[in-house]
């Protein structure tokens, strides 16, 4: 049985890179044509070990840098100015893209609002923790304070 590089996920065969065991008539018949696979020869597996290994890389990069994301948005207080009647209570209400913005505007940093946990929107005065998502696995909290626009 040959050994092929799958270059996409197979159902079940094997996912993206992986290097597995077929049938000639699979391989000649099936993957090859569809750009499925191709054969496992040295240079092949040589390309393959090198994006994987880059992709490694990419990715512990990528969750570094939502570390250092985090950590400067653990640290940050976002002051949101909203109108509010007497009572506190705000004409209107902020939302999880309220909060991203404000995160955009004063860090740098673009959020997803979708990724800004909030569970109902703000809809009073006061001193908030919002725990925003950076990365997957990645969160911070961030002081948010609403106060009424004068």
């Amino acid at each position: 049985m040959p050994e092929v590089i799958l270059l996409k996920d197979v159902e079940n065969v094997g996912e993206r890179g992986a290097v597995v065991d077929v049938s000639k008539g699979y391989m000649r018949n099936y993957l090859a044509p569809r750009k499925l696979a191709q054969p496992a020869t040295k240079g092949a597996l040589e390309a393959v070990r090198r994006s994987q290994e880059a992709a490694e890389k990419a990715q512990e990069q990528t969750v570094a840098d939502a570390r250092d994301a985090a950590e400067q948005l653990d640290r940050t207080v976002l002051t949101i100015e909203q109108q509010a009647g007497d009572d506190g209570r705000l004409f209107g209400s902020v939302t999880n893209q309220d909060i991203a913005d404000a995160i955009q505007e004063a860090r740098g940093i673009a959020v997803d609002k979708r990724k800004v946990h909030l569970p109902d929107p703000i809809k009073s005065v006061g001193t908030y923790q919002v725990v925003v998502e950076v990365a997957d696995g990645v969160t911070a909290t961030v002081k948010t304070m609403v106060v009424e626009r004068k």
